[in-house]
């Protein structure tokens, strides 16, 4: 059961998601454990991951904001064993280098950096570009067939992958009106400029 401090912070945490969402995350607490939280990374589209729907878990402790989350990413990518905690210096693995100002935001953001590298560590696994494109290619299909991703992110459930809110178009200098289908594109018409990661992920 989350503490008055983390339902505090992690309710805050949710309206910062709705209004500024970083580039190629989305994330959305559990309706009835707030202390679970689903997110989707997309793939960016430079990278061997592009069209890639990666859908995982940040499980929180009831201390949170002053001990990390436990995370996981469950769809096949290439790069983490699905289901298993991923091990870097935002997750539960190392609660000496967490700091209580991170967000959703910030470990999300890492996350992304940490699949974008190439460092091992515990619940990664080793693949060529072109079977983590060939990962990329299948997970949207493999998404639909998962009742988790079916209950946490109905809007996502169509034909083809949806865009987050935020896909970085700013950044790029590029514009995309497949973002308008989003559940949050009213509150993320003018997505922020990527924030900088204040620490550069490591592994165990």
């Amino acid at each position: 059961m989350a503490s008055k401090a983390a339902h505090k912070r992690l309710h805050k945490e949710y309206l910062a998601m709705q209004k500024e969402p970083p580039p190629f995350v989305w994330a959305v607490p559990d309706e009835k454990n707030i202390l679970t939280w689903n997110y989707i990374i997309r793939g960016p589209p430079d990278s061997p991951y592009a069209g890639g729907e990666y859908h995982g878990v940040l499980l929180f402790p009831s201390e949170y904001p002053f001990k990390p989350p436990g995370i996981k990413m469950l769809t096949p990518s290439g790069r983490f064993q699905p289901d298993k905690k991923i091990c870097f210096s935002m997750s539960d693995f190392h609660p000496g280098t967490w700091n209580p100002a991170w967000s959703v935001a910030t470990i999300l953001t890492g996350l992304l950096s940490f699949l974008l590298s190439d460092e091992m560590t515990t619940g990664s696994v080793t693949s060529t570009d072109a079977e983590k494109r060939a990962y990329a290619a299948r997970s949207h299909a493999w998404n639909l067939q998962q009742r988790r991703f079916k209950e946490a992110f109905p809007d996502y459930c169509t034909p083809t992958a949806r865009d987050v809110p935020n896909m970085a178009e700013k950044e790029r200098g590029t514009s995309s009106t497949a973002s308008s289908a989003t559940p949050a594109a009213a509150a993320a018409a003018s997505p922020p400029a990527a924030a900088s990661t204040p620490q550069q992920p490591q592994s165990a």
